[in-house]
């Protein structure tokens, strides 16, 4: 085969992947979450199989451990947070009352001179109370929906079967896929995979763990601190932090902004509520980011930031599922291919 006809056996595939993808998108979400589960614990499994347990058994163990962890968190957390957003979307236009009284407050000045005319103030406030009704508007839809509540069943019930059978299987999956390589690509290949594999486990396994801590540390906090729907605020601060800048800036303006309309003017609440994510961080940027996921995993974060709103505008929440591990396939075979450009003639100008 040449290697024109390699490129455009190799093109046709990916864009059937892809209209494939796009078809099924529908249906996706529990096989790619147990997919992204299994790949999550796989390393924990191999472990356990070292110790001399069977690998199934080690498998059964882990899923049933983390089945039953979301099981329990789903009978006392979920509650809780499904009665903080309702308050919280029921509390946004009272919120956004609030803030604009503060805009136009005489007594402060210096804040219409920050943000300009009453007009401006104005159209600000009703851009946030339309953003408001829409969220609102947006999550009903997604609760009354048929298809929400299959998801939810789908989700509990298939992906830990998926993750299960793929933990089971994968050193044979792993085999298998390694058959199927062209002989003479095949170190290449392999070579390539386990450098996406390195920038996968660096991101993914590390960025886990730097949510789950952040998001205990600002629920924790915020709730100490008295402000309003502090667990639901923090624990979504903490999740999103996945998302580079976006998701802690997310959070901080949500957090100051319901505890401006809260406190105000009391300063010291306001302040302590800047100072949790000061500090959070300060954490994250320097303790949590450089112990969890290493600085040399070969994802910039405007590339990630863009992966993330690329296929998710394209396959939905199944996009945000796999923006990582694409984007970070993509990079890895975009470096390759620069290093094969730069070791060409059509570079170099030689025969």
């Amino acid at each position: 085969m040449s290697f024109k006809q390699q490129v455009i056996f190799w093109v046709a595939t990916f864009a059937l992947v892809v209209a494939m993808l796009w078809l099924l998108s529908e249906i996706l979400l529990p096989f790619v979450a147990g997919m992204a589960l299994a790949y999550l614990l796989n390393p924990l499994t191999n472990r356990l199989e070292r110790f001399g347990i069977s690998r199934w058994l080690a498998a059964l163990m882990i899923v049933g451990v983390v089945v039953l962890i979301i099981i329990v968190l789903m009978l006392l957390i979920v509650p809780i947070l499904a009665n903080q957003l309702a308050a919280l979307i029921s509390s946004i236009p009272g919120y956004v009352t609030r803030l604009q009284q503060l805009l136009v407050d005489p007594e402060w000045p210096w804040l219409r001179q920050i943000i300009g005319t009453d007009d401006a103030a104005k159209t600000i406030t009703d851009l946030v109370s339309q953003g408001s009704g829409w969220l609102a508007t947006f999550v009903r839809s997604l609760w009354s929906g048929g298809r929400a509540l299959v998801s939810i069943f789908s989700l509990v019930i298939v992906t830990p079967v998926v993750a299960f059978y793929l933990i089971c299987d994968w050193p044979h999956v792993l085999v298998t896929i390694e058959k199927w390589i062209p002989l003479q690509h095949r170190d290449t290949v392999i070579s390539l995979a386990r450098e996406i594999d390195a920038a996968i486990a660096g991101y993914v396994r590390g960025q886990t763990g730097v949510c789950l801590i952040l998001g205990s540390f600002y629920a924790v906090s915020l709730s100490l601190v008295g402000l309003n729907f502090g667990l639901l605020i923090g624990l979504i601060s903490g999740l999103i932090t996945f998302i580079p800048y976006l998701g802690s800036m997310t959070g901080l303006i949500l957090s100051v902004g319901v505890a401006v309309a809260q406190f105000w003017p009391e300063w010291t609440w306001i302040m302590a509520v800047l100072g949790i994510f000061l500090v959070g961080q300060f954490v994250e940027g320097n303790i949590l980011a450089p112990k969890f996921v290493g600085e040399n995993i070969g994802l910039h974060p405007v590339w990630l930031m863009f992966a993330m709103f690329a296929f998710g505008y394209l396959f939905g929440f199944v996009g945000l599922l796999v923006a990582v591990p694409l984007a970070a396939a993509m990079g890895v075979l975009l470096r390759f291919a620069l290093r094969q450009y730069l070791a060409s003639p059509l570079y170099t100008g030689g025969n």
